[in-house]
């Protein structure tokens, strides 16, 4: 065994269990294209790409490549709402998909449900299986992301697509690999990572370990924030302006002087606000007649909200099901003017374009939702700025300066994540012959003569030669 040999060897990659496929929607980019050959060809993988690049349709022609491929059916589990909107998006790209709410709704080929209806469903009937908005498996309680990656465990091809994950979430990416039968969480933490004492949520990446662990991403999963993170043409992937205004209210009997501290105070500040938070939030939204969405914390500000906005729906945690679905498929085809909610039940998945006007009443200390929400209408495809309100109570600072944290954290540790995995993803994405043993060289060149120098005798020697 030489020494290139040696170091293959070490490195901890995912073997490709797919199979090749040329024969993909010409109506895809160029990017997506190679994304979904590459999926296709690994069998098991994860597509972590920016709201808006298309995850839709490239899970859709994936699954009609898979089912086509295997003579056999593909389940789409995706968020509330959203899967009568993937139907509709198979329309444009030549895939047939069934909306299911039960296993006798299942038709030949690519079937679409709900994740809250996996129940109705006999897993062990599919050959494949796609999680849409994978990253909500998170939102999910462990009984219930463990009964998917369960159900699943034999499944031969397996896809999962989110937004790119919060890179600070290992455990996120701990979810999708176990997911995929790549690695346990646990086997993952234990390879990777060292706990730091304390919460248990507090892992950190083993120094000598970064470098093998983002390589090992790399061979399961690709990561994407715009198409030139890959070396393709961004073209009308380049997002408009994002204009956040953050206006703060006092009520006039505030037991609050300064900045509430403890979890527990500013809950009291946000109690003792809610008069003067949706007051002002519906006087700059009834101030012009366009779509809004407006997101709050409480079921308090969302009665409130609903009762002062003109030509507001709510939709709460207290409504069925198809009522929700309902609603958030007319507020996509405008017959909701204004929709009232939660992020944590209409802020994944939606493709909400249409609108580029919303406000937060209310802010939990979750940046994935804070995030989630803003994305449903910032995202590839909104051709007009988006303009935020963030209206808190004054004494809320500490939740405002939290998410602005956070929102830093992650834009350095995202810019990280994919600049350590971009050079591989690209090649394997782009099938380009990559050699694997790390060599310097150097060559100089005169008058009637060329020297090469470099450590591989061997490569020094055939250049030479040459």
């Amino acid at each position: 065994m030489n020494y290139e040999e040696f170091l293959a060897s070490k490195r901890i990659v995912v073997s490709p269990s797919g199979f090749d496929c040329d024969d993909i929607s010409p109506k895809l980019f160029d990017f997506q294209r190679d994304i979904v050959r590459w999926s296709l060809k690994k069998g098991k993988a994860a597509v972590f790409c920016g709201t808006g690049l298309g995850k839709t349709p490239m899970q859709l022609s994936w699954a009609k490549c898979v089912s086509r491929h295997t003579g056999g059916d593909v389940l789409i589990l995706a968020p509330l709402a959203v899967a009568q909107q993937t139907a509709r998006e198979g329309e444009k790209f030549d895939v047939s998909v069934t909306v299911c709410r039960s296993q006798a709704d299942v038709k030949p080929g690519v079937n679409i449900t709900n994740y809250e209806m996996l129940h109705a469903f006999d897993a062990s009937h599919f050959q494949g299986i796609v999680l849409d908005e994978s990253s909500i498996l998170k939102a999910f309680e462990g009984r219930t992301r463990n009964e998917i990656i369960g159900a699943f465990r034999n499944t031969p091809y397996k896809l999962a697509c989110t937004a790119t994950p919060a890179p600070n979430d290992h455990m996120e990416l701990g979810n999708h690999a176990e997911f995929l039968g790549v690695m346990g969480r646990t086997e993952m933490l234990s390879m990777f990572f060292v706990h730091d004492g304390g919460e248990t949520s507090k892992w950190r990446l083993k120094g000598h370990a970064r470098q093998s662990f983002w390589e090992w991403v790399a061979s399961w999963a690709v990561m994407m924030s715009i198409p030139s993170d890959l070396g393709y043409e961004n073209g009308k992937f380049d997002l408009p302006p994002l204009r956040i205004h953050q206006i703060s209210v006092k009520p006039e009997c505030s037991q609050f002087q300064g900045e509430a501290k403890t979890l527990q105070d500013r809950r009291k500040a946000r109690a003792e606000s809610i008069v003067d938070r949706v007051s002002k939030c519906a006087e700059i939204v009834n101030a012009d007649d366009d779509p809004w969405i407006v997101w709050c914390d409480l079921n308090s500000e969302s009665d409130a909200l609903t009762k002062a906005i003109n030509e507001s729906t709510e939709i709460a945690g207290r409504h069925d099901k198809e009522y929700k679905e309902e609603k958030m498929l007319g507020f996509a085809a405008g017959d909701v003017k204004r929709l009232v909610s939660k992020p944590s039940i209409c802020g994944f998945g939606m493709n909400w374009q249409h609108c580029n006007k919303m406000a937060f009443v209310g802010l939990s200390d979750s940046f994935e939702q804070y995030f989630q929400a803003v994305r449903r209408c910032w995202r590839f495809g909104q051709d007009k700025p988006v303009d935020v309100y963030v209206i808190t109570a004054e004494a809320e600072g500490a939740v405002v300066k939290n998410i602005e944290r956070k929102e830093a954290d992650f834009k350095e540790m995202l810019s990280g994540m994919i600049s350590a995995t971009q050079e591989i993803t690209k090649q394997n994405i782009r099938q380009l012959v990559r050699d694997e043993a790390v060599y310097m060289r150097d060559e100089q060149k005169g008058e009637n003569w060329r020297m090469i120098l470099g450590d591989n005798v061997e490569e020094t020697q055939k250049m030479q030669d040459e």
